[in-house]
């Protein structure tokens, strides 16, 4: 079983949890090269062999689990010897921003590890899953999702360092829950939107490399001072794009302290700050996302809200108070409803156990 996640984004340091939705993965092996993967969601099933396994452009939902049996092989899937007949089944929102994806990912390479037999660290089976959503579903995501899933922990953020693949479990304390907020606004990753500020990130790390008199290979080398003196010198949206994850590395660490003093409030208002700075600088929000975190800031049982994920549509995380989450559901909608006609999803998680073999 593999959870979903929310999370702060940002491309190397990060503040994430495994939430208390997910999705079941069941397995068995075949007696033959045969394979067989229904996705209980949908009731559709894909029918391969081991020695046919290829990015699909029909069912593409499949792409998740058959990149990750195939790179679980380095790429030769065929050496597994023997097939496998699977089905999967979740109560992760869809296109919520939610990563169910990399949830389903996580509870595969899991899976499949047991019944051949395979042994990898976590971090190894993490960077397996984000391999296949690069080359099987086309979207050049981070490692924070599958990260996430496989080191959350029950009552705890997940504190990340892409660097280093460090990863730790910051309590988040009693009293204090996630909301999440569904918007009806589409979210997806793989339209070239998310790609297109991966690539901005990555063209203002190298031209800082070459500005600064220090040793820069990613933006969390260079300061909020440094992009302030030196962004003249590069084109308005690549600037705007880069000031976002440099702000949000030293916010991830702010967060960590202020948890670690109680200060929930003040970890919230970070939140907030981080949603201003995708609305303004990323420009991965949108207008229906946008409204939820406006109306999150009215309520004094909300501490704070941001998007989730990578934005695009999708979802808001919340942080509340939880003897309040009728009012704040209640209040959100409302408003929500005034301004698009329809109402938006709410309902309470709580940061659990990350993905786990039962």
């Amino acid at each position: 079983m593999a959870r979903s996640r929310r999370s702060s984004r940002t491309p190397l340091g990060v503040s994430s949890a495994a939430i208390d939705k997910g999705t079941f993965f069941a397995v068995s092996p075949t007696a033959d090269e045969s394979c067989e993967l229904t996705a209980g969601d949908f009731m559709e099933t894909a029918k391969f062999t081991i020695g046919t396994v290829a990015p699909a452009k029909e069912m593409t939902w499949q792409n998740y689990v058959t990149g990750t049996f195939n790179w679980l092989f380095d790429g030769k899937p065929a050496a597994a010897k023997h097939g496998w007949k699977a089905m999967f089944l979740g109560n992760i929102p869809l296109g919520a921003g939610l990563s169910s994806s990399a949830a389903l990912e996580m509870c595969t390479v899991l899976a499949l590890s047991k019944i051949y037999g395979i042994e990898k660290d976590r971090t190894t089976l993490a960077k397996i899953g984000q391999k296949a959503e690069h080359t099987f579903a086309g979207c050049p995501c981070g490692l924070l999702d599958q990260a996430s899933s496989m080191y959350g922990k029950a009552g705890a953020l997940v504190k990340s360092d892409f660097r280093t693949n460090e990863f730790e479990s910051v309590p988040m304390g009693d009293g204090v829950a996630f909301m999440m907020v569904k918007s009806n606004a589409k979210h997806a990753l793989v339209d070239g939107a998310y790609a297109s500020r991966r690539q901005a990130c990555e063209d203002a790390a190298k031209y800082f490399a070459g500005v600064l008199r220090k040793k820069v290979t990613h933006l969390r080398d260079v300061t909020m001072a440094e992009w302030v003196l030196y962004r003249g010198g590069l084109a308005e949206t690549t600037a705007k794009r880069a000031v976002h994850p440099i702000g949000e590395d030293e916010r991830v660490i702010q967060g960590a302290e202020l948890l670690a003093k109680g200060d929930l409030k003040g970890f919230g208002a970070l939140m907030y700050d981080s949603h201003e700075s995708s609305r303004n600088w990323f420009e991965n929000s949108c207008e229906e996302l946008d409204a939820i975190v406006d109306a999150a800031k009215a309520i004094p049982e909300v501490y704070g809200a941001r998007l989730s994920g990578g934005g695009f549509g999708g979802s808001c995380c919340l942080l509340v108070d939880p003897s309040a989450a009728d009012k704040i559901a209640a209040q959100i909608s409302k408003e929500y409803k005034a301004k698009f006609g329809d109402e938006p999803t709410c309902s309470v998680i709580k940061p659990s156990e990350g993905a786990h073999l039962v």
